[in-house]
């Protein structure tokens, strides 16, 4: 096979696993893991079974990749959210604040919290979760770097943080007042990483 030949071979590939994984994640948000067929994906995505099974090995498989898709579409805004701050510990906060609000999209919301803890074990959410969670350690580790906040064990600090937001971003999606609860979460998300960083108001100049 020529290389020409392999770069078509791989565009169809891509093509095809792309229609599949979009049309999937279509029909997740509207019908949930449970109530969309293998059969329904195909004749949406206007592929054959075989050609499904020659990228996929089943449903669960494909929603793995959409919820991965997920877990990277937020890693990506919150690092965005985290460099367009000047000050690294005001891009901590950015980065949290961004992640909580872009988990509660409605469509993000659908596959990330209620359609997930259906369709995968818990070890493989954790495990394909861990993109964002290294964005915040990596904003920690240049927000230490920069003098923001003092040198500290990174590690259980980051998960603390990122425990506390995925617990938030579960209790605002079951408050009743939605936007209320995201508000106050916000708050107490300022006051806590201040605390963290020992600051009154932010900004690095402003530390004691």
């Amino acid at each position: 096979m020529t290389t020409k030949e392999r770069r078509r071979q791989q565009d169809r590939t891509k093509a095809t696993t792309d229609a599949l994984v979009s049309t999937a994640r279509r029909l997740f948000v509207e019908q949930g893991f449970a109530g969309t067929s293998l059969g329904v994906i195909c004749e949406r995505a206007g592929v054959t079974r075989g050609a499904f099974y020659h990228h996929f090995s089943n449903k669960e498989q494909i929603f793995r990749e959409v919820y991965t898709a997920e877990q990277e579409a937020l890693a990506t805004v919150v690092r965005r959210a985290f460099h367009a701050q000047e000050d690294p510990w005001d891009g901590v906060l950015a980065g949290c604040r961004t992640l909580l609000e872009a988990s509660l999209e409605p469509a993000v919301r659908k596959i990330t919290l209620v359609e997930a803890p259906v369709a995968l074990e818990w070890d493989a959410m954790r495990g394909i979760q861990a993109g964002c969670k290294e964005q915040l350690r990596a904003g920690l580790t240049i927000a230490v770097e920069a003098g923001c906040i003092p040198a500290r064990p990174l590690d259980p600090l980051t998960s603390l943080l990122h425990g506390a937001i995925v617990e938030s971003v579960l209790d605002i999606a079951h408050a009743e007042d939605e936007r209320a609860t995201l508000r106050d979460t916000l708050t107490q998300l300022e006051l806590l990483l201040n605390g963290v960083a020992g600051r009154q108001t932010p900004g690095c100049a402003h530390r004691d």
